[in-house]
């Protein structure tokens, strides 16, 4: 039995001082009924918690760590920044070196800005689009997560959908009358929005794969329709990559889909750990922001050199080890291992993956497409799969609508051993 006791105290404190306990929803571990660890440190491709029971980390922090826990350069980046300064609020070096890096790196991006936060980077990306076009409607898609600002909390995924909450309360209706929602995947639905309404529609935003109710990637074609009708009606179309940029190249998810948006969102990887967001786009959109344009953003700690310095460097090291291949194997090796087990022995599981990402559902033995698809899940086998990989030391998101990575860092016993204790615990809960 895993001894968690310091991490249960830390968490009987908290609940009196902390709503929940925790300074996110998921951290909770509410939806796979256990206490929340507590982690102290991390190296490579394990972390530690409060009792030091030692964890192979497939979580790495929900997506930032594609180097590992504690990187060594970039570890070396921070410091040597830290040592002239935590922030100014004035222009710094790091913020053109950034900036250079991101507009060579992603072909739709002629100009960027930094900011703190993916929820900051599509708020921001959102108001530019509906003062550039003049328009108030967006449209998302059903189970698809941009971050907590109000009128993007409507049939979201990630922490919403974890806990059953199909919107936040406290947001007004005023709020959330000019979002249409539509079912992911489906073109034939989208078509018939802007059939109706389709010269009153700012833009679509659209996670290209989306992560946040699982993993579900985009059929073919998809991607390409929502360009084309979206320069059909004048609207514009927001990748938005704080997932996937730079998750499978060195470079975003639409220069490797070759459909190009008019915006895009990054964050987590370009942030290398820290507090760390973009979004840019098209020259003649962005410069609709302030201080050249009236639409207004602005952000005290925008631009931290300390943050920037950890981006930079974990940037500029994926462009020099360039990991991807060797994570992707990795990852089609899990893949085929799990789904031939599932399929040999007859178990409702089907991994889902894409180059270095994944995602088991329980419930299911095909690959899901839409939420509703999602929804049939067994959220209480994954709870119970989740709960014994931890007590074998392996940590995995703790939700069944959320991603697993796999890091630099992870070695091949790494994952002969994910696979091994996977199959062990399939075979004892069904």
């Amino acid at each position: 039995m895993l001894n968690i006791e310091n991490s249960k105290e830390l968490f009987s404190k908290a609940v009196d001082i902390i709503p929940g306990g925790v300074n996110s929803p998921v951290r909770a571990f509410k939806a796979v009924g256990s206490a929340p660890i507590y982690i102290n440190r991390g190296d490579g491709a394990f972390i530690y918690d409060a009792d030091d029971n030692k964890y192979l980390d497939f979580c790495s922090s929900w997506g930032p760590l594609i180097l590992g826990h504690n990187n060594k350069e970039v570890l070396e980046a921070v410091k040597n920044t830290a040592t002239n300064g935590l922030t100014f609020g004035t222009c710094n070096s790091n913020e053109v070196a950034m900036a250079e890096l991101l507009v060579n790196a992603v072909d739709c991006i002629d100009m960027v800005r930094v900011v703190n936060s993916g929820t900051e980077a599509v708020m921001s990306a959102v108001r530019l689009a509906r003062g550039f076009t003049k328009r108030e409607k967006i449209l998302k898609f059903d189970g698809c997560y941009h971050g907590h600002a109000d009128y993007l909390l409507v049939a979201s995924g990630s922490g919403l959908l974890t806990n059953s909450i199909s919107s936040s309360a406290g947001v007004p209706e005023n709020a959330v009358s000019d979002v249409i929602v539509a079912p992911y995947n489906d073109l034939d639905s989208i078509r018939k929005i802007f059939k109706e309404c389709g010269d009153e529609i700012a833009c679509i935003i659209v996670e290209p794969v989306a992560g946040n109710m699982g993993l579900i990637t985009p059929k073919e074609g998809f991607l390409e329709a929502l360009r084309e009708i979206t320069q059909s009606y004048g609207s514009l179309l927001i990748f938005d990559e704080v997932i996937t940029g730079f998750r499978f190249g060195a470079t975003s998810y639409a220069d490797i889909c070759g459909v190009k948006p008019d915006l895009m969102t990054l964050g987590k990887i370009i942030g290398g750990g820290m507090s760390l967001a973009a979004f840019g786009g098209r020259k003649d959109i962005m410069l609709n922001l302030a201080p050249e344009g009236s639409v207004y953003q602005a952000g005290t700690l925008s631009g931290n050199p300390v943050a920037l310095s950890a981006g930079i460097k974990t940037i500029k090291l994926l462009n020099e080890t360039s990991p991807y291949q060797r994570i992707s194997d990795f990852v089609k090796e899990i893949d085929y291992e799990i789904n031939s087990f599932a399929g040999k022995n007859g178990v409702d599981i089907y991994l889902k993956s894409y180059e270095g990402i994944f995602t088991i559902f329980f419930g299911v033995n095909s690959a899901p497409e839409n939420l509703n698809d999602v929804k049939k899940c067994d959220t209480g086998k994954f709870a119970l799969f989740f709960r014994k990989m931890l007590e074998n030391g392996i940590y995995m998101s703790p939700s069944q609508f959320e991603l697993s990575f796999v890091s630099s860092e992870h070695s091949q016993n790494d994952i002969n051993r994910f696979i091994d204790t996977a199959t062990i615990i399939f075979k004892d809960i069904y």
